[in-house]
């Protein structure tokens, strides 16, 4: 049997390779059938893409296997993986921007911190504490309980509890919940034994010597008395860095602020909020460059917005909180709402991070100010 191929064979279709036979019945193509409105919907052609629009991509594991992969290399990673995890490293941008922005003469931008009080009730206020203790704030707006959680929390511990303990059997056994948080009653006693004396001594001081209190002045004064490394406001005050708090007496300060006045009678403590908002204003109109930083939202949040209105919007500003914008709330809205007011540039770097506070903000600042040669040499 001979293994060539007769040259013969292959003379009726020479374009074809020796292994094919061409197909002796092949259909017509069918006409097209689809529904022309469908297959235009379908298989509308796209826009030409523009250069500068990015590829959508996330974390690679595989270059980091058999190694620990760090905070701040995961977040640089999650820059275009979409939704909030995009947001998310963005903040980390917006925050390394306005912390490492220095004037032609060497000067710092001006971070306002704002928070709402269960944040300092959380595990989050080691974190408060830790940008509060090496200065990389320049001024803090809380809440009243974001004031006296801190101080409580030097007289005796909150605890972790759950969501779903019933609140009439809680009440019974003098325990308040915030969220899986629990705060034992006997805390506020302690705090109520705490205060009281440092009241008296003020009012005696306001009687006396003249002495004029703002709700900034008051917080300044018991960082100083507590005197615990462990707290916020002990830092503030060592720092001088101011904490507003244009609601000071809704919480447990206000009960002790309301008690005071009977056992103070006829004279009573008196705090002057329209010497703060001068401050917190000015603070604002002086600043070089201006940066806001807000857990949370309600009064913090527009508090220090309202502020950075006073010199036509602040040039960073990163927004955590899971709040919507649907109902027109201040805490919901997109940093883009306050750029219509003028609480923001509109060539600001900012951010919204939909998110939880206690979730997203350890991360932040591990990936800014907590990060190993972040810190130093940048920003210092």
């Amino acid at each position: 049997m001979s293994l060539t191929t007769d040259p013969s064979e292959l003379t009726a279709f020479p374009s074809l390779p020796p292994t094919l036979t061409p197909p002796t019945d092949a259909p017509e193509p069918a006409a097209d059938t689809r529904p022309s409105v469908s297959t235009e919907a379908v298989l509308k052609p796209s826009d030409p893409i523009p250069s500068d629009w990015e590829e959508v991509s996330g974390p690679e594991f595989n270059t980091s296997i058999g190694r620990d992969v760090t905070v701040p290399e995961l977040l640089a990673s999650m820059e275009r993986i979409g939704f909030q995890g995009s947001n998310l490293s963005k903040a980390v941008n917006v925050i390394n921007s306005m912390r490492t922005w220095r004037s032609p003469e060497g000067e710092k931008a001006t971070i306002f911190l704002g928070y709402t009080s269960n944040l300092i009730s959380s595990g989050l206020r080691e974190t408060l504490r830790f940008l509060v203790e090496h200065q990389h704030v320049s001024a803090i707006v809380t809440t009243a309980g974001g004031v006296e959680e801190d101080f409580i929390k030097c007289l005796a511990p909150t605890y972790l509890g759950a969501f779903h303990l019933d609140g009439a059997e809680l009440r019974k056994k003098g325990l308040n919940r915030i969220g899986n948080l629990l705060v034992p009653n006997s805390n506020y006693c302690a705090f109520e034994d705490w205060i009281i004396p440092i009241f008296d001594q003020m009012l005696k001081e306001q009687e006396e010597d003249g002495v004029s209190w703002t709700p900034s002045t008051m917080i300044h004064r018991l960082g100083k008395e507590i005197n615990d490394p462990c707290s916020v406001y002990y830092w503030a005050y060592k720092h001088n860095i101011p904490v507003f708090c244009p609601a000071l007496t809704d919480g447990s300060i206000g009960d002790m602020l309301y008690f005071h006045t009977y056992k103070s009678s006829p004279a009573q403590l008196k705090l002057d909020i329209v010497a703060d908002i001068r401050k917190i204003n000015s603070m604002a109109v002086h600043a070089k460059a201006s940066g806001a930083v807000i857990l949370g939202g309600g009064i913090v949040k527009h508090h220090i917005a309202n502020a950075n209105l006073m010199r036509n919007g602040a040039e960073w500003a990163v927004f955590v909180n899971t709040a919507s914008e649907f109902d027109g709330s201040d805490a919901g809205a997109r940093p883009d709402e306050a750029v219509s007011w003028g609480k923001i540039k509109a060539d600001a770097k900012s951010v919204k991070v939909t998110a939880e506070a206690t979730i997203a903000f350890p991360m932040i600042v591990a990936a800014t100010w907590g990060s190993a040669g972040g810190t130093k040499g940048k920003e210092d």
